[in-house]
């Protein structure tokens, strides 16, 4: 996976600088943003991740996803844009742990995608006109929701997740303050922790369960409309 990202980012460098420099113009590109995300959100666990224990188990959870973004964009020459972002997102992707025997006993379970944090920076050329190809990264930190219940008592508890994002995408300026835009984005978390609703689950003072390490893939396919000013 980490081999085809670094090719897609490859090509839209590649294809970017290609274009005559003379045809083409950042102005468009410049200046605060603010925008409204959706797309297709997809989890599932990583290469070091073996599930094979329970084949009625889900290995991948998928949903809608949606949320706001905010960023600026300043220009480095005439056709290159740097830029930071943050953004913050939520997804319907969620599933119900299945397990014959357990649930003979009366245990259930289910997990639910919660709030999604990303900050970050890109890098963009322009490519045509009113075009934008760009190179993205970051830090994420993801929240995953899980209810159990043994019949007789339940826990609730969050998994927060922290990772780091890489992305490549397409931006249009429709006008001198509006554009649309089509990301690819591909996720990675390697560590987390609980965050137990019963502060006493835990002998400490927050609830929260020492550091693990977590491998869990995340990958999104968005669409943006934005304003600039």
């Amino acid at each position: 996976m980490k081999k085809g990202i670094a090719l897609i980012l490859a090509t839209a460098s590649a294809t970017a600088l290609a274009v005559p420099a003379a045809a083409q113009d950042n102005s468009a590109f410049t200046g605060p943003r603010i925008e409204g995300i959706a797309g297709y959100d997809i989890s599932k666990a990583g290469s070091d991740v073996d599930n094979e224990l329970n084949d009625e188990d889900d290995e991948s959870i998928d949903g809608f996803m949606y949320g706001v973004g905010i960023g600026y964009d300043f220009p480095v020459g005439d056709r290159v844009v740097l830029g930071l972002e943050a953004e913050g997102t939520f997804s319907t992707a969620e599933t119900e742990v299945v397990d014959g025997d357990l649930e003979d006993l009366g245990f259930g379970a289910e997990l639910d995608t919660g709030r999604d944090l990303y900050v970050g920076a890109r890098a963009g050329v322009v490519a045509g006109e009113n075009l934008l190809l760009y190179a993205k990264g970051g830090y994420t930190n993801a929240r995953y929701n899980l209810l159990a219940d043994d019949g007789t008592t339940e826990l609730e508890t969050d998994v927060d997740l922290d990772g780091w994002r890489v992305g490549a995408g397409a931006e249009y300026a429709m006008s001198e303050n509006t554009f649309v835009k089509l990301e690819y984005r591909y996720s990675n978390y390697t560590e987390g922790e609980f965050d137990f609703n019963d502060d006493d689950f835990f002998d400490s003072d927050t609830g929260e369960s020492d550091r693990f390490d977590a491998d869990l893939d995340r990958h999104q396919v968005a669409v943006g409309f934005g304003l600039r000013f």
